[in-house]
Parts: C-alpha cells; structure tokens; sequence
C-alpha cells in the first residue's frame, strides 16, 4: 500500500478509445469516462453521462447511443447486434454494476439492476425497472412504471412514488460523483461533501 499521492496518480493514464474500421467514438466533453473503460467504433455518449471501470461499450456493425445524464456501472458491457439492432441507452438512465446490454432499448429515466441482461430487441421504456440479477430476454418489453424481476424476466409490480424517485435520484447523483471524479474539488459539491465522512482511523 502506498502513502504518496503522485504514485497514486493516474492524470497520465487515459481510457481505451479507438476507431473501428471509419467509426470513431463521439464523447461529449463533461463526459466522465473511467481510464479502465473500452469505448470503441459507433458510439455517441451525450452530456454528463459517465462510463466507469472495466464497462466495454463495443460499436462494431452497428452503432450505440447513450443519452444525458446516464450512468453505466463498472464492469458492465454494452453490445450490438451485427449489423440487425443497434443499442440505445436514453437520458437519465442508471445500469447497475456487472450488466449486461445487448442490441436492445432502454427508454430516459429506466433502471437496470446490478448483474442484469437485456437481450436483443427487448425494451425498457421510460421509467421502467428491470431488477438486479433479472434476465429480459429477446423482444419483451417492460412498459412504463413497472419492474420486473427473475429469470426469464416477468412482472413483478407497479413501482412505487418512492422507487420512481429513487430512479431519479439515483441518475442525479451519479452526475454529481462523475463530475467529482473528472474535475477532483472543482467537482463540488460531491467533494466538498466527502471531506465529512473521511476512512475511519486505524485501530
């Protein structure tokens, strides 16, 4: 374990983004993109989404578009269908850590749990909720307001006005700890809130 802040520095370090054949990734500049992620080909990603570590986001044969404000979590991948179905991620959207996203549509505002699949052609339409671990399998659809859990994915329930605001608030904080993570204290006010809660001392 290392004491020293310069050894720990990775400000030289920057993310896998690289062509495919013509292809060429478009990033919008307040993007947050972690310096293990692999961005390639046909992809657009808008205004203050954030791609964290180990997340492949592959545009090969067809082309991925992800919206504003949405947050894809470590170690997930976001994949097309050669050259059938594209993959498009809208605004304000979260994907949980470990997803798997693949030739399919995910409306503003939806939710994808940690460790979860969407498969080709299905849809998650605005504000709709797919559960952790959950499978959505080719073509189904999760209308508006509800979620859906379990392997093949079914519906579970309405959501709730707590858990459609968990959703939200979920897309806004990660906004706020990209920034933080891209501009380190001029990405207040996350940093200035962390300064609060420093590691416990050692025993």
């Amino acid at each position: 374990m290392t004491n020293s802040i310069n050894e720990m520095d990775n400000s030289d370090r920057k993310p896998y983004i690289v062509p495919f054949l013509d292809l060429v990734p478009e990033i919008e500049d307040t993007v947050f993109v972690a310096v293990t992620a692999a961005i390639m080909g046909a992809v657009r990603i808008d205004s203050n989404s954030s791609i964290w570590h180990q997340v492949t986001v592959r545009g090969d044969n067809n082309y991925i578009l992800i919206g504003e404000n949405t947050n894809i979590q470590d170690n997930s991948c976001v994949h097309i269908d050669n050259r059938k179905y594209p993959t498009i991620i809208g605004n304000d959207v979260t994907i949980g850590h470990s997803a798997i996203i693949h030739a399919c549509e995910i409306g503003d505002g939806g939710f994808v749990g940690m460790g979860a699949i969407v498969m080709d052609q299905a849809v998650i339409e605005p504000g709709g909720m797919l559960a952790a671990g959950a499978m959505l399998t080719p073509g189904k659809c999760i209308p508006t307001g509800e979620l859906w859990a379990g392997r093949p994915a079914k519906k579970m329930r309405d959501l709730s006005n707590d858990e459609k605001l968990l959703i939200q608030k979920s897309a806004e904080h990660y906004v706020e700890v990209a920034r933080a993570h891209r501009l380190g204290a001029a990405g207040a006010p996350f940093a200035i809130d962390m300064k609060t809660r420093p590691l416990p001392p050692r025993d």
